[in-house]
């Protein structure tokens, strides 16, 4: 863990969350993507709170954040943001997003244009119809649950000798019980459920979009096609970069981003 960054613990609705918290400086949100939690973004942390008061919960049923009863939808995460938001006793905040947190924050954003100073998107869903095929089989609600309910069972039951086996073993899960509720209401065996192209115009907060050449989950294209449609955009795409462009490019991508708060 780094040193000004904390673990911590608020009660959000009815769930107990997980979040970390560190640095000064104007505050600054981050929301993580559909995989296991906040775990991929502790590396850029140390040059992000350098500036900023930097928030990175872990999402229902991510991490080490409490698992919800129903399936996760969009709109239930945006008022979860806002909801954490506020708990945090923040109003008006920088927010970062990346794939299904790329998502998550574009909806907030349309939904609570005054409360985003400035917006970052990072590989994220919701600008177009394309993803992957395998993430669109795994999201069936038959395939996900069985498929994923053994996987997280598996995959504890290795952590679980790993821990007595090494004193820091460095596991990391691809997927979790939040993950599989999402890809559920998300996509379709086709496509992508959500699509804001039509409303990506109504931003106001200047944003930046993020993504790597070679995104083997969502296409680059839908970074240039976005740019194109907010007002007041600026593009980076990263050559040799996949869909992770953050733990990928920790320096150059944080270094971006602390130019593009400014």
């Amino acid at each position: 863990m780094i040193d000004n960054v904390r673990s911590m613990r608020t009660k959000v609705g009815d769930l107990d969350i997980n979040y970390y918290q560190g640095g000064q400086g104007e505050p600054l949100i981050i929301i993580h993507g559909g995989a296991s939690g906040s775990a991929s973004w502790m590396k850029n942390l140390s040059k992000l709170t350098k500036d900023y008061t930097v928030y990175l919960p872990d999402l229902p049923g991510f991490g080490n954040s409490q698992v919800p009863v129903d399936d996760l939808y969009i709109p239930e995460l945006v008022k979860f943001i806002d909801d954490f938001a506020h708990e945090i006793g923040i109003n008006r905040f920088h927010l970062i997003g990346h794939s299904l947190g790329g998502g998550i924050a574009l909806n907030y954003t349309l939904r609570f244009p005054h409360k985003v100073k400035k917006l970052v998107i990072i590989s994220g869903m919701c600008l177009g119809r394309e993803i992957a095929w395998w993430v669109r089989l795994l999201s069936r609600p038959c395939f996900s649950r069985l498929i994923g309910t053994m996987a997280i069972s598996v995959f504890k039951g290795v952590k679980w000798v790993a821990t007595r086996l090494f004193s820091e073993p460095k596991l990391a899960f691809p997927f979790c019980r939040g993950s599989i509720s999402i890809g559920c209401t998300m996509t379709t065996i086709k496509e992508q459920k959500i699509v804001l192209v039509d409303r990506l115009s109504e931003i106001i907060s200047p944003t930046l979009v993020v993504w790597g050449a070679k995104d083997p989950i969502i296409p680059a294209r839908h970074a240039y096609a976005t740019a194109q449609l907010i007002p007041s955009c600026q593009l980076r795409v990263f050559e040799n970069c996949g869909h992770d462009v953050h733990s990928q490019k920790i320096n150059e991508f944080s270094q971006l981003v602390l130019e593009f708060l400014g």
